[in-house]
């Protein structure tokens, strides 16, 4: 079996559209949560969101190639630009041994929703002829796999809230077991909008606090839901012996994947966290790696009551006492949640914790809750010694995803 590591990262965040800015917000504390601007939500019960802005896909995309695209297949496609100038592998690959895993939990809804008004206000025949390709949630993997030129595996996975980490898990296991030497992994979203709002407002998942400094607040007691993120997560994994040889930078080795469900409830976690203990016990088990001190967690940390009670209580099942001397920090408390894209998000977070020592804190974390007992890391990032980080994501359906990533054992 391979070995597999990362050689390229990329974003589109709320808090930045490249990896240094968004990293930089992280460690310092800086959420980009606040009134949403995308459209009038003067009547809508929640009023705040955490938008991407200035975004510019003309950095990115061919001006005639953007109208053609959903806002996510943009994020995404930028992303995976920023993580494949940095790996420096296009050209340097066969077509047929590169991969594109990037999965979207939604998809174009903005595009679903622009072109269902032109229906009913001006009729079928104004439709666009791109309605269909814009919209399905498979599209922002096949523009990165054209633009690319990747022939290889291609898989956009939909599994809600825990898409990029089940895309990037899957990814590992593709180089694992010698189908690529290469892949472009993560997720995309782009959801703000008055229809994705309201859904997720009336089945409770939203904060009911307008204040942006209260409202996306993993872990603490006084936490009523999670905060609308939107953007992109992008790595590059790679075969260790082929980025090796092409003396690529290597941020360090991915070599645990724990995929598992609940088969509990179509939102809720499983209150007694049987499933998500498993995800995790798996992804140690499969990179055979004894849990320390020295390991950092990027949790779910949506902000929702269920959420956070159910994780915490499977970090104490898997890691027992040990779970209480480990950093466990909330990036959601900054950059919202991001849906398809958390987990793609979420793997730069652990990723650039291993890289340099710095765990980013949990922001806006006042009121402990005695359901929630562990080392949050609250409010001001932390000098660490990690050399191995995980990253959870659990979904709505009660879909399950780690992947675990440690410094590299040349």
């Amino acid at each position: 079996m391979k070995r597999v590591v990362v050689t390229g990262l990329g974003c589109i965040t709320p808090v930045g559209n490249d990896v240094t800015t968004f990293w930089d917000h992280l460690i310092n504390g800086r959420h980009g949560i606040a009134t949403i601007t995308k459209f009038d939500a003067s009547n809508m019960k929640v009023k705040i969101a955490a938008e991407v802005k200035n975004f510019n896909p003309e950095l990115y995309i061919k001006k005639e190639e953007i109208r053609k695209m959903d806002l996510f297949s943009q994020y995404a496609v930028a992303a995976s630009f920023q993580a494949m100038e940095e790996s420096g592998i296009a050209g340097k690959i066969r077509p047929e041994r590169l991969g594109v895993y990037i999965g979207s939990g939604i998809g174009g809804i903005s595009t679903f929703i622009t072109e269902t008004e032109k229906l009913l206000t001006r009729g079928p025949a104004r439709v666009s002829p791109f309605f269909i390709p814009m919209i399905i949630a498979n599209m922002a993997s096949v523009q990165v796999a054209m633009k690319y030129n990747a022939k290889g595996p291609n898989l956009p996975v939909v599994t809600a809230c825990a898409t990029a980490t089940h895309a990037i898990g899957e990814a590992f296991r593709c180089i694992k077991y010698g189908y690529a030497d290469a892949v472009i992994a993560g997720g995309a979203e782009a959801s703000i909008n008055p229809l994705a709002m309201a859904g997720f407002t009336n089945c409770m998942a939203l904060s009911d606090s307008n204040h942006p400094d209260e409202s996306s607040i993993p872990f603490d007691r006084r936490r009523s839901g999670f905060v609308m993120g939107e953007g992109a997560g992008i790595i590059v994994l790679e075969e260790y012996e082929h980025a090796k040889k092409r003396d690529a930078n290597i941020y360090c080795e991915i070599s645990g994947y724990g995929n598992t469900c609940d088969a509990f409830h179509i939102t809720a976690p499983d209150p007694e966290a049987v499933g998500s203990a498993q995800m995790i016990s798996l992804t140690l088990e499969e990179a055979k790696i004894s849990p320390d001190e020295k390991l950092y967690i990027n949790p779910h940390g949506t902000s929702t009551p269920l959420n956070d009670k159910a994780e915490t209580q499977a970090i104490k099942k898997v890691f027992g006492e040990l779970a209480y001397n480990i950093p466990i920090s909330a990036t959601k408390s900054m950059t919202g949640h991001m849906l398809g894209a958390a987990g793609g998000v979420e793997a730069i977070a652990a990723i650039k914790a291993i890289e340099t020592g710095i765990v980013p804190p949990t922001v806006g974390y006042q009121v402990q809750d005695s359901d929630c007992d562990l080392d949050y890391v609250p409010n001001t990032m932390r000098k660490c010694d990690v050399d191995k980080a995980l990253s959870l994501s659990l979904g709505f359906g009660g879909h399950n995803a780690g992947v675990l990533f440690n410094k590299l054992e040349r």
